[in-house]
Order: structure tokens, then sequence, then C-alpha cells
């Protein structure tokens, strides 16, 4: 069974930022299309082709899929091609692991905090996730999940930690977005949210752990039904 491809900009409606370089954006495009199964495991991504499409030289295309190849999001063939790889479980489950460590110490550190601002900030992020639901708007809902996150991180003082579990987590997230269509997920991922805040607002850093650790055990608690619904998209 196939995932429904996510609505996405092409690389001929990209409008480039000019006051920035071509590749770290053609990179961001790609990987938002990959995490977003809108380019599945398996796509062959030509160098020639996205070159032409995005109106630009191949070098800054080349410089973005060799990033891709770091996070391990395609397989780079030399001479042969490029492809979006597919989801490795294992590499899902260590990113899991090094994503909860870090989320626990820094909600404990929030609601050992308990700041009304960041709070009030939090549940206007929910309450957005709450109306792309009603929308059944899963894209946008999905960036406003890893926005509320970000928050967090941001609140806590420690962004560039986030640029570090991002980079790490390409598998576990698409292997997210695959569960996010599954009924019962998307409110399961507002209950836990709720819970967080609730907990940080409530200034009881055990809450705040205890249901930060249930938020983040949801997908990988369910991976065997994932990769069933799923499977020529694993390796």
């Amino acid at each position: 069974m196939r995932a429904t491809p996510a609505p996405t900009s092409s690389p001929a409606q990209f409008q480039f930022d000019r006051t920035r370089h071509a590749a770290p954006q053609v990179f961001e495009h790609l990987r938002d299309q990959i995490i977003s199964m809108a380019l599945p495991p398996g796509t062959i991504l030509s160098r020639p082709e996205l070159a032409e499409q995005y109106g630009i030289s191949q070098t800054p295309v080349r410089d973005a899929l060799i990033r891709l190849g770091e996070e391990g999001l395609v397989d780079i063939f030399p001479q042969h091609a490029t492809v979006v790889s597919p989801i490795d479980v294992a590499l899902a489950t260590q990113a899991h692991f090094l994503r909860r460590s870090v989320e626990l110490e820094i909600v404990r550190t929030l609601a050992l905090q308990a700041d009304p601002v960041l709070v009030e900030r939090l549940r206007a992020t929910v309450a957005r996730q709450r109306m792309l639901l009603e929308l059944q708007d899963l894209d946008e809902f999905s960036a406003t999940d890893q926005a509320f996150h970000r928050e967090l991180y941001d609140a806590a003082k420690v962004p560039d930690l986030w640029g570090l579990v991002r980079r790490q987590s390409g598998h576990l997230d698409r292997l997210r977005r695959l569960h996010l269509p599954i009924p019962g997920k998307a409110l399961a991922v507002l209950r836990d949210h709720d819970a967080i805040v609730d907990a940080i607002a409530s200034a009881d850093p055990a809450r705040a752990e205890a249901a930060l650790r249930a938020h983040l055990s949801g997908t990988l608690a369910n991976v065997d039904d994932i990769r069933a619904r799923f499977s020529d998209y694993f390796r």
C-alpha cells in the first residue's frame, strides 16, 4: 500500500530567495518533499532534470544532493543515479533515543520555570494544530507539530540542539509522517501536546517528563503496523 503523495510545490514552482545561496534552498526544498513523502522512497532524483526544473546550474543541485546523502535521505550511486532512500527503522530508533533524551531535559527545565508567556504561546500553537486537523490539512498540521517542539528548544535556550536533532531525524520524521493519517494518531498528538503544556503550566517536571515520554513513544510502538501498510518504503 502506498502513501498518498502530500501536496507540495514542484521545483518549477519554487521561488528562490535571491539574498541566499541556491544550494541550501534546494536542499531544504527537497528535504521537505522527502519528509512529507511527496518524494517517496525509490524516487530517482536526476541532477540534470532538477537543475532544469529549478532553473539553475547543476552545481547547487549536486551540493544539495550530497547534503541529503549525509543525512541518509538519499542513496547516491556515482555515475548512475541518486535515489530517495528507504526508511531505516534502526536509524529512526537511534534518532528517537536522541530526541527523547534531549527533550526530557528540556521539558523538565521548562516546568521548573513555569513561564506563563511560554505556556500561552504553546497553547496558541496547539490551538492552531486543532484548527488544521479540522481542515484535514495534515501537511500544515505536521509543520506546526515541529514548530511546537522547536518552541520548547528555543524556550530552554538550546536552539542549536534543534538543528542537531533535526539532522538526525529524517528517517524518524518520515515514519511519523506515514503514521499521521492513520485514524487516531493526530488526535493523540493533540492530547499529548495539551498534557505537556498543562504539566509545564503546573510546574510539575515529573508529569512533564511522563507526558513527553508518552508522546514520543507512539510512532515506534506502531512501527510493525506502519511497515505492514507501507512495506515497499522500508529498508
